[in-house]
């Protein structure tokens, strides 16, 4: 597969994003890291590079400028800001849909912590595009007015012994009206650092993505 690195702009703001594609993917996964992280997060670039070899593409992207990272690592002014997540990862979404190697390719998003709350907003903003929704560790809880709203189906991944998130994902369930599971891996806490316990994130979204994603 091709690596690139690209330019989304939304408004005046300019996120740059890592990109995976080759002629033959299955479908593209993009990405909305946690509170405090960026597209270089290992976490999510180990699922990524996974994906990438079973056949999906995957876009890795920031969703705060250069300047807006500094002033969140100072403050944290921006990491809870949904709307201006939602936003940015929204046009990362409309980006592939124009870039002709992933114009043709069903989306899935993938959001972990407070990225996940702006990938179910986001899923909501774009029904006709984002196919499937995979949450890791996800903040749903601050996506509240987006879960009536949803078309995709969406998996819950949450650590067992992560009972905040554990307790807001089953919650999430009981607003959505789409195909919703919680998928819990067993001791794992919020970030997923047990041995093993990034593996089985991996492939419970693997599933979830392989049987929903496809080229249209």
């Amino acid at each position: 597969m091709d690596v690139r690195t690209v330019a989304v702009r939304e408004g005046d703001a300019e996120i740059t994003g890592d990109l995976v594609a080759g002629p033959e993917a299955a479908g593209v996964v993009l990405f909305a890291h946690g509170s405090g992280s960026s597209r270089h997060s290992p976490r999510n670039r180990q699922v990524a590079e996974a994906l990438n070899k079973a056949g999906f593409a995957t876009l890795l992207v920031d969703l705060l400028t250069e300047p807006e990272e500094r002033a969140d690592r100072a403050d944290g002014r921006y990491r809870f800001d949904i709307p201006l997540l939602t936003r940015r990862l929204t046009a990362a979404v409309d980006w592939l849909a124009r870039d002709p190697a992933t114009a043709s390719l069903d989306v899935g998003l993938f959001g972990a912590s407070t990225g996940a709350a702006a990938a179910l907003c986001a899923a909501a903003r774009r029904p006709d595009r984002v196919a499937a929704v995979v949450s890791r560790g996800g903040r749903v809880d601050l996506a509240e007015e987006a879960l009536d709203d949803l078309a995709a189906p969406v998996l819950l991944i949450a650590g067992s012994a992560d009972e905040p998130i554990v307790r807001v994902s089953f919650a999430a369930t009981e607003r959505l009206h789409v195909q919703c599971e919680v998928h819990l891996v067993p001791d794992a806490t919020h970030l997923f650092e047990e041995p093993g316990a990034l593996e089985q994130v991996t492939g419970a979204a693997m599933t979830w993505f392989r049987d929903r994603l496809g080229r249209r």
